[in-house]
């Protein structure tokens, strides 16, 4: 009987770790498609300017709700943009229900007084979020383009210039642009995002482009084809990441997108532990939906074999967090049980070797989102952070995995948005803030017990003699223990 048991756990952590060390050889895939080809898209963001009379007419849709922190901001940002003034119109698309929607209306009359073409747009019911609010909202955008921005972004002035001269291809549906972060050096939590935002605006999207593999539009910070929405079939809201979904389905109708790595748009972070829960929540889960829905439709597609794995890997890529948390759970019992094996050390050592290859992807991707800075400082500071980011992502590992079960299996929820708080320096606070609802919950008391459990599979480990285990424990304990820490020190800000 132990015997079986022993061999059924081996199956499923041999089966997590395979999953995770082939989610690393296809980043590292990523990696070479970007390194191969960076060359050619280094000038890029120089591209001759359109001029003023060539100027396309653009919608810029805002959607937000509840943001009274930082909805004044981006409309004041928004109308700084260096575009002629009668070549683009604002719809302010609100949803919110609370002072928000006072705010934003005497911006929108300001405005509207100086010259500008900017709409207050209110829906009494929220049908289908933020996708449902762009859905409605297309159907009356005057432009042949829609450029779309968060709550939290602070797009450059000569943000539409240097992307809409990208759309002269008609095969073009979408440009997107890299997300830079205003407050990255607030506190250690916004500094461990930014490394891996980087990542993805970097190795991830440009080596996807490069390869001639499927990208996403990221949901804001970027301008699409008003004809390609259409032709793809519209905003729809059956997934938490629309944005992803409309992407895959644009560009299976035959539309590519152009992501611009030197074309940067400054996005506030989520400063507090919960509201980077819900964040991750919601774009895990998304991504299953999207996983669940999709894969179909791209297996009977006239894909490429690498446009297909690639494309099957990035929408499954959540799934990445179930087998960190399957391969972490099992391989306490496992470590106790080897005695009963023939099993070498080595083999789980070997598996583990994974996590120098998402080390090598990382660190090019985060030198490349700060090239302007020594390399010294860059890599000084990636050697002090990188293990600390593996062992936060370890601990959000049963958060994540949770969501992706729900995703698979088409359990549905709310859209939650991540709230933003206006946070850009060591002098802010968000103390006391509305929007900070959050509840203790019994994931979070979960992730307590997960501390402790690998507290004790750590001081097994090295009780037995089994070292190869002891980083592997150690990580996900500091991991687990520092997300439940946050949490819980969260909880008292409200």
């Amino acid at each position: 009987m132990l015997d079986n048991i022993c061999f059924i756990l081996l199956c499923i952590y041999f089966s997590a770790f395979t999953y995770i060390i082939l989610y690393c050889l296809l980043q590292l895939n990523l990696l070479y498609f970007y390194s191969k080809n960076i060359k050619k898209y280094k000038d890029e963001h120089k591209k001759v300017a359109l001029g003023d009379k060539e100027l396309p007419f653009i919608t810029i849709q805002l959607p937000l709700f509840n943001e009274l922190y930082v909805a004044e901001r981006l409309i004041d940002n928004i109308v700084q943009l260096d575009y002629p003034k009668d070549r683009f119109e604002i719809h302010v698309l609100d949803d919110s229900t609370d002072e928000t929607v006072g705010i934003c209306r005497r911006k929108v009359e300001e405005y509207k007084a100086k010259g500008f073409d900017i709409e207050h747009i209110t829906r009494e019911i929220r049908t289908g979020y933020k996708a449902g609010a762009l859905k409605d909202a297309t159907h009356s955008a005057k432009g042949e383009f829609i450029a779309i921005f968060d709550a939290d972004f602070l797009p450059k002035k000569d943000f539409l210039r240097r992307t809409i001269r990208h759309f002269e291809d008609p095969e073009v549906g979408v440009v997107q642009t890299r997300w830079e972060h205003i407050n990255q050096n607030y506190s250690l939590l916004t500094r461990l995002q930014a490394i891996q935002l980087n990542v993805h605006f970097t190795i991830e999207q440009l080596g996807r482009r490069a390869a001639g593999c499927l990208l996403q539009f990221n949901g804001t910070a970027g301008v699409w084809r008003k004809q390609a929405i259409e032709d793809a079939g519209g905003w729809e809201s059956d997934t938490l990441t629309e944005d992803l979904d409309l992407s895959y389905r644009t560009q299976l109708k035959g539309y590519k997108i152009v992501f611009l790595e030197r074309v940067g748009a400054p996005a506030e972070l989520p400063a507090e532990m919960n509201g980077l829960k819900s964040q991750q929540f919601r774009w895990q889960k998304g991504g299953a939906e999207s996983a669940r829905k999709l894969i179909p439709t791209i297996l009977k597609s006239d894909l490429s074999f690498l446009q297909k794995f690639h494309g099957i890997g990035h929408l499954l890529s959540s799934s990445v967090f179930l087998s960190i948390f399957l391969s972490g759970m099992i391989s306490v019992p496992i470590m106790l049980l080897l005695p009963r094996t023939d099993l070498n050390m080595a083999y789980f050592t070997t598996f583990q070797s994974g996590f120098l290859i998402i080390a090598m992807v990382f660190f090019v991707g985060n030198r490349r989102a700060e090239m302007d800075k020594p390399l010294w400082k860059i890599l000084f500071k990636f050697i002090i952070l990188f293990p600390v980011f593996l062992a936060l992502s370890m601990g959000l590992s049963l958060h994540n995995s949770i969501a992706v079960i729900q995703g698979l299996s088409g359990k549905k929820s709310p859209f939650v948005r991540t709230p933003k708080f206006n946070i850009q320096d060591f002098a802010d606070s968000i103390k006391k803030k509305k929007y900070l609802g959050f509840k203790l919950n019994w994931v979070i008391v979960a992730e307590g017990i997960m501390c402790l459990y690998f507290i004790f599979a750590l001081f097994m480990g090295i009780f037995y003699g089994y070292k190869g285990f002891v980083p592997f424990h150690a990580m996900l304990a500091i991991g687990f223990g520092s997300i439940f820490f946050f949490s819980v020190r969260d909880l008292s800000m409200k």
